[in-house]
């Protein structure tokens, strides 16, 4: 505090009792809530206030609308009128609504009675521990622990993100990590019952192997993964990785390696590339690939002749 960048405090020593000490200031009425800000500190709060308010109005950021509000009072800052700034965002995507009580929830430890609904149009109310929530591909998941075995849920969309046999078992039932899609959530309430707390994952490193949020069962470690692109896209794979650990495995041949746990996340943004890319390893998911291209070639085959047809 007695920096002169930071606060610039007049802070004392005053020693007393032996190699005791106390500290105060010698200033009786300074406060480091009066110190006023330097013309940088004034622009980069400006900026930060601009960045923050393009997110008012928007349901799931209503909290904001607070933060906002006490950062212009307190420094009297206005963000500029001019709309500079925008973000990726679908005003039409369902449970955003649920996103700031969630995270409260989350940070507050209060387990949840929760009522999900699949694409399929199973519904399941359950008990979820709140610890994690991510974002990815515009659309937000909650992670948590869920109580009761999921034996009756392998063809949901809770069994198929089920993270890698996270398993723990209390009063004779089998818990375990899930991830809920906040948009296929319909309502949630507290439960009464006592919060279990995340004691083993580090969400730091908990989804470093996988692209997305579905830690697939049937690949329990990461597995080299060689794509091979034309000249056009390479560079830009190499500008705008797929994966953290991406590197360029051959760059005369444009053919880039990754480390990862194959998921439904990963060839979904293989595919997005089209034949642009070339899936080189593992053979078995080349295989795959081979299979779903043909399936889609004769999907387009049936267009063709009935054009031919004409």
């Amino acid at each position: 505090m007695r920096d002169r960048v930071t606060y610039n405090a007049p802070i004392e020593t005053y020693p007393f009792d032996g190699r005791k000490s106390y500290y105060r200031y010698s200033d009786p009425s300074f406060s480091i809530f009066n110190n006023e800000l330097t013309a940088e500190e004034i622009k980069s709060l400006r900026s930060t206030i601009d960045i923050l308010s393009r997110f008012r109005g928007v349901p799931s950021n209503a909290w904001l609308e607070d933060v906002v509000s006490n950062l212009e009072f307190r420094f009297g800052v206005k963000p500029n009128t001019e709309n500079i700034v925008s973000f990726d965002h679908n005003d039409l995507l369902k449970g955003t609504e649920f996103l700031g009580e969630l995270i409260e929830s989350a940070l507050n430890h209060q387990p949840l009675n929760l009522l999900y609904r699949t694409f399929a149009g199973n519904e399941r109310t359950a008990i979820l521990h709140p610890y994690h929530i991510k974002q990815f591909n515009n659309r937000w998941f909650l992670i948590g622990l869920q109580e009761g075995s999921h034996g009756n849920l392998r063809n949901s969309e809770s069994h198929q993100a089920c993270l890698n046999g996270r398993v723990v078992k209390k009063e004779g039932k089998a818990n375990y990590i899930t991830n809920k899609a906040l948009d296929r959530i319909v309502k949630f309430s507290r439960a009464n019952v006592p919060f279990i707390p995340n004691t083993d994952i580090d969400f730091n490193e908990y989804f470093k192997d996988i692209v997305g949020v579905t830690l697939p069962e049937d690949h329990p470690v990461a597995e080299e993964v060689l794509l091979k692109f034309d000249e056009a896209r390479f560079p830009y794979v190499v500008n705008k990785p797929i994966h953290p650990s991406q590197e360029i495995e051959d760059e005369e041949q444009h053919i880039i390696k990754l480390m990862v746990r194959p998921n439904k996340e990963l060839e979904a943004r293989i595919f997005s590339f089209g034949n642009q890319v070339e899936v080189l390893k593992p053979e078995w998911l080349r295989r795959q690939f081979a299979e779903k291209i043909e399936s889609l070639l004769k999907k387009y085959s049936i267009v063709q002749k009935d054009c031919n047809i004409e």
